[in-house]
């Protein structure tokens, strides 16, 4: 009999003109023992049902019909069974556990505060009960850390915390949502297997929220497929990621990296035209291509990059080695891909290559010229005009107060004051539909576009200038898995047409297997191995190297 039922459960936001449909009578069942995967786009109302099960959505929303059963006991019936279910019944893991945990109170503080609301315990019992906890969770040194604040916790480190408060009252049903989109490779494996652990020994019944088919693939018992508001198919999970029924379903499935060979294109099965090719034949007619020759455009010699840390302390022989004597070479027209968990020291290494740090140590030689010894202003324009970045996020790396149009030509008339408005608004429209926009998005605001047209944007931007070497730092990490695919395609296509070089940082290795020619493998700051792509994933050397790849998710593992 299934613990969890949630019955004809609709969702509406009730907007001034119209009535936004989030979630659109939903029918899901889970066990006990058992894993539910829920999977969709962004938008696609999957958040919002693990929401709607404990009433958390915000107004205007509201659970405009159905039910949520546990056991027997509808707990939207009352809003006090919800009050008192929260917490004790149902256990809640969000994203970001920074945002999940109060930063003025001790962590122990925030779990004897939980569980004294639940439970008749008293406060050492409680302690107590929190100690074991968080060894339950994998916290070294429990007693020692239990007066520490959630700042003096890494990024695993807070999301266990989270999951010892989501447990600490002994909860029936635990409701993940994307809890390891923000960690690493190495992090996230250790939370799922601390939650398949937690689900086995426990019993709990799990709802665990993402857009990993990955996860899904090596963590669920069986998935939800979820898009705009509607579950478009359910079962068990192999059936679902090997045999899909709906075209959705199919073009979500496509549209994941393979971990076990590279592909030349992703196919997108739901976008009619993907033919970027035929859109980027106007920018080929403004675009001066240089030919390539077999040489090396970028070499990074001993780079060291340490940061004093001075600002809390008197001393300033405190520093952070973020970046420890790397040297590597990016030859013309290639992909090098940088990996490496947070804190190795690939975003570092890229903002010295476009000159925005400048190194402690070491030389960055761009077509053999020495950048870090550039000290005319004129030079140092041109060598920026030869480099572009694209960042992660495409929302901050944008001007919310200026249009596309503004924020597209900014830089072209930074590097070319005396062109003439016929010829910038021209360029602006054919950058705009190389990268799939219509002229119309010129005079549109940032915020009017999804996450994936402000990448586009920010694609558009950096091509601009006509640049040598794109720096790309995790440009499709905040993206769906479909709009990454797209993104994905479009720079592929872009690199072949304009002969660019790209410079792809990245810890999604799946990813990184399918758009570099060649990878380097950074730990700690420091240079582990570099590798053609496919000796590097089928004959890694390095111990470090191997762990990653062990580690990774894989939808493959499903077929075992």
């Amino acid at each position: 009999m299934s613990f969890l039922k949630i019955k004809d459960l609709s969702v509406d936001y009730q907007m001034r003109k119209e009535t936004v449909y989030a979630a659109k009578n939903i029918n899901i069942e889970v066990n006990k023992g058992e894993i539910l995967g829920l999977v969709g786009e962004s938008g696609s109302g999957k958040s919002t049902v693990g929401n709607a099960i404990i009433n958390l959505i915000d107004e205007p929303g509201k659970v405009s019909s159905g039910s949520v059963l546990l056991g027997d006991l509808n707990i939207h019936e009352d809003p006090l069974n919800i009050v008192k279910y929260r917490g004790k019944k149902i256990g809640l893991i969000f994203q970001d556990p920074q945002t999940s945990l109060n930063p003025i109170l001790t962590i122990g503080e925030q779990l004897i505060e939980t569980i004294q609301t639940h439970l008749d315990l008293t406060k050492e019992e409680a302690k107590e009960r929190s100690i074991s906890l968080l060894n339950e969770v994998g916290i070294k040194d429990a007693i020692k850390r239990f007066d520490d604040y959630p700042h003096q916790f890494s990024g695993g480190m807070r999301q266990r915390v989270v999951i010892s408060l989501a447990l600490c009252c002994e909860p029936e049903l635990l409701i993940a949502d994307e809890p390891t989109t923000a960690l690493d490779v190495s992090i996230q494996s250790q939370i799922l297997d601390l939650i398949k652990k937690l689900t086995k020994e426990r019993n709990l019944a799990v709802i665990l929220i993402t857009h990993d088919m990955g996860v899904i693939a090596e963590t669920a018992n069986r998935v939800a497929v979820m898009k705009n508001g509607d579950v478009v198919e359910i079962g068990i999970t192999k059936e679902i990621l090997t045999n899909p029924k709906k075209t959705y379903t199919k073009s979500l499935v496509s549209s994941v990296p393979p971990t076990n060979k590279k592909i030349s294109r992703f196919v997108i099965i739901e976008k009619e035209n993907d033919e970027t090719n035929k859109n980027n034949l106007k920018i080929l007619n403004r675009w001066t291509k240089k030919e390539i020759i077999k040489q090396n455009l970028v070499q990074v010699k001993n780079l060291s990059k340490s940061f004093d840390d001075n600002f809390f302390t008197e001393s300033s022989k405190n520093s952070v080695m973020a970046v420890n004597d790397v040297s590597f070479n990016i030859r013309e027209g290639e992909s090098f891909g940088l990996v490496g968990e947070s804190g190795s020291g690939k975003s570092t290494i890229a903002k010295m290559i476009v000159n925005l740090f400048k190194p402690s140590v070491g030389e960055i030689f761009f077509d053999n010229v020495c950048v870090t010894k550039i000290k005319q202003n004129s030079e140092m324009m041109k060598f920026r005009k030869q480099i572009q970045m694209i960042f992660q996020d495409p929302y901050s790396s944008l001007n919310g107060r200026l249009k596309v149009r503004d924020i597209v030509s900014e830089p072209i008339k930074l590097h070319n004051p005396l062109i003439s408005k016929n010829d910038l608004d021209s360029y602006v429209f054919d950058l705009l539909e190389s990268v799939e926009l219509t002229q119309n998005s010129a005079d549109r605001y940032p915020h009017e576009f999804s996450g994936g047209q402000r990448q586009r944007i920010s694609i558009a931007r950096s091509l601009a200038t006509q640049p040598r070497l794109l720096v790309c730092d995790e440009p499709t990490s905040a993206l769906d898995v479909s709009i990454q695919a797209q993104i994905l395609n479009l720079l592929k296509d872009l690199q072949e047409q304009l002969n660019l070089t790209i410079l792809f940082i990245s810890h999604d290795l799946p990813v990184v297997r399918q758009m570099c020619d060649r990878i380097g493998v950074l730990r700690d700051g420091k240079l582990c191995e570099v590798s053609d792509t496919e000796d590097l994933f089928l004959k890694p050397k390095h111990d470090y190297t191997k762990e990653l790849l062990h580690l990774m998710p894989k939808i493959e593992s499903i077929y075992n």
